[in-house]
């Protein structure tokens, strides 16, 4: 099974991956990735800090624009991917297995998974 088929995105393209119980991944689409184009700055909230769903979580900035980041599910963020405050152009190689933005503990109740899409349904609206 790929990362893509266990992903939920969002409509503002993030997504979010399971990776145990309440524990989850959240990062960028590839479609966000590219529309973007060469990431040069990306800021990533501390470790504790505490956001509900829909909050803005992380400022990201390309050569071609700057965007904010929008939390998919309530949550504490328990670790952030260190390598990408230094080498944030790694999200344009990667942005799913290696290029994941933070894991948070989900603190809410499942019914906010609700709104979320799949991969396959995400790219259809897309197209």
């Amino acid at each position: 099974m790929s990362f893509t088929d266990e992903m939920l995105c969002t409509k503002s393209h993030e997504y979010i991956v399971k990776q145990a119980e309440n524990c989850y991944i959240i990062g960028l689409t590839d479609y966000a990735i590219e529309q973007l184009g060469d990431i040069v700055f990306l800021e990533l909230p501390a470790v504790n800090d505490e956001f509900s769903k829909g909050d803005t979580f992380a400022n990201i900035e390309s050569v071609k624009a700057a965007s904010e980041i929008y939390m998919p599910i309530s949550g504490k963020v328990i670790e952030i991917n260190e390598k990408l405050i230094d080498s944030p152009e790694m999200l344009n190689e990667d942005c799913f297995e290696n290029g994941w933005l933070i894991k948070v503990e989900h603190t809410a109740g499942n019914n906010e998974l609700e709104d979320l899409m799949s991969y396959t349904d995400y790219k259809e609206e897309l197209e």
